[in-house]
């Protein structure tokens, strides 16, 4: 393939930069310096590891915090509730009863409440009021009677209330004439029990959901309409969620064509509409989309000035006359972590670090080049893309993305492998097996666009029966439905 190794030193918790005359496992005669397409995973996941180090949590409001997962625990930042509150609407009332009602005016919520000063004493309240100091209980509504103390009348709740509204006309007229005075009789309203009443009933005491402080939800936890209810009441005006990893695609090639049919040796670019949503999905900030013809000058420019943390280049990364990804990044100083990858399609992918002797503090960008051919740009995406943004992404002290695996399934049919490289195969789940499709050459789409995953095949071929593992695609399939007119099975 003719690539070079970059220059600049590595880190300890980077993979080692691919030097030429690597050992290799392919037959004698057949010179193949790529990596293992395990190793290539499991370096991207090392990178994506290492850049993450020091991304500190993204601030975002509320409102644009649904769908998203919390970057570190809730922790409630006040008690909650706050301070002791009434449940119910009714009286506060001071030990035992009959009381006194005091005719100040109610305690309603959001309102700084009066103390009862004195066992015997009552006043009114609304739910979610803050209860007056000396509170014994809370009386429900329903579970009270009052009576006038000077006559023994009963007097219902609307003959109170039209009471009320006569006593603050009389107290608005006698202040306009300026003879304001209290009210004869005015605390001569007793409050009767209709049943047992309990010191603390109907109080929600302070801090009894929790104590300022307290975990409330873990790292990792989605946000949902009820947590943000939560992180709402508990005093949150932001909540922490992983930033998204910048990303910026560079399509390269002079025959690319944005629109219309392919036309004298020219063709439809397929890999820009697709990538940008499919990073998209992998949970990416994708920052633009450009389109750089076969200029080495133009492609330095793009690449180290681009503010991403991600770049991704489409073709380019052979060894062809108007292939300059591997010059530009000797000249950029960068680092190759992985210089090809025994996969078929996608073998001439890479990764690799720029920056590599950027200041401390100053983020690590990386560079994943994929093939130009479309199926093997997107065996490129998930083998070394994928798994670097994965990694990013992990929430500090969550799931090793290196130690988790994909899921399996029996395979439906024998698959052709290659002598010594891995394959991947677009398939389709049926009856809880994977169906290989046809169209799975490196420059088709059919096939991944029916799929539901791409089955690894080991070098060698599978059998019919074999398990394999299955890369899943980063959105909803119609698992086990039948390709229209077989996007065609094997």
């Amino acid at each position: 393939m003719g690539r070079r190794a970059g220059r600049g030193r590595v880190s300890p918790r980077e993979p080692a930069p691919v030097t030429p005359g690597a050992a290799t496992d392919a037959p004698a005669g057949q010179p193949h310096r790529a990596t293992a397409w395990p190793e290539a995973r499991a370096a991207a996941v090392r990178a994506g590891a290492s850049a993450r180090a020091g991304r500190a949590p993204l601030g975002v409001p509320l409102a644009r915090a649904l769908g998203q997962v919390l970057a570190e625990p809730l922790l409630a930042l006040t008690d909650l509730p706050p301070f002791d509150t009434s449940a119910m609407d009714g009286w506060a009332v001071a030990g035992p009863g009959p009381w006194t009602v005091r005719e100040d005016g109610a305690v309603l919520a959001g309102q700084v409440s009066a103390n009862l000063s004195a066992a015997g004493e009552a006043v009114r309240i609304a739910t979610g009021a803050r209860v007056p100091t000396g509170t014994t209980a809370v009386l429900r509504t329903e579970h009270s009677r009052t009576e006038d103390a000077r006559t023994g009348d009963a007097r219902t709740e609307d003959a109170r209330a039209e009471d009320a509204r006569d006593r603050t006309e009389e107290a608005g007229a006698e202040e306009a004439a300026g003879t304001g005075r209290p009210r004869a009789g005015a605390a001569h309203v007793l409050l009767h029990a209709l049943r047992d009443v309990v010191p603390g009933q109907d109080i929600r005491p302070r801090g009894q959901e929790c104590r300022s402080g307290d975990e409330l939800l873990p790292a990792g936890t989605t946000v949902t309409p009820a947590v943000l209810g939560l992180a709402a009441a508990a005093g949150y005006d932001e909540l922490p969620v992983p930033s998204r990893p910048r990303v910026e695609i560079l399509v390269l090639g002079d025959e690319l064509l944005t629109a219309g049919l392919p036309h004298e040796g020219l063709i439809r670019d397929a890999l820009g509409p697709m990538l940008g949503p499919w990073l998209t999905a992998l949970g990416a900030d994708v920052l633009a989309t450009r389109r750089i013809g076969d200029d080495a000058e133009e492609l330095y420019a793009a690449v180290t000035g681009s503010p991403a943390d991600l770049v991704v280049t489409t073709g380019g990364t052979a060894a062809g006359p108007v292939d300059h990804v591997h010059g530009v990044l000797d000249k950029a100083g960068a680092t190759l972590l992985v210089d090809g990858v025994k996969v078929r399609p996608g073998h001439p992918m890479l990764l690799a670090r720029l920056d590599a002797a950027s200041a401390p503090g100053r983020p690590v960008r990386h560079l994943v080049g994929l093939p130009g051919n479309p199926l093997a740009a997107v065996s490129g995406l998930l083998t070394l893309a994928e798994p670097l943004l994965t990694a990013l992404t992990a929430l500090a002290g969550g799931t090793d993305p290196a130690a988790s695996s994909p899921p399996r399934a029996a395979v439906q049919d024998e698959v052709q492998g290659h002598p010594y490289d891995t394959r991947l195969v677009p398939v389709v789940r049926r009856g809880g097996r994977a169906v290989p499709l046809r169209y799975n050459g490196p420059a088709m789409l059919r096939g991944i666009a029916a799929a539901d995953g791409l089955a690894v095949v080991p070098p060698g071929g599978a059998r019919s029966g074999q398990e394999l593992d299955i890369l899943d695609l980063p959105w909803p399939t119609d698992a086990g439905a039948v390709p229209a007119q077989g996007a065609c099975f094997t």
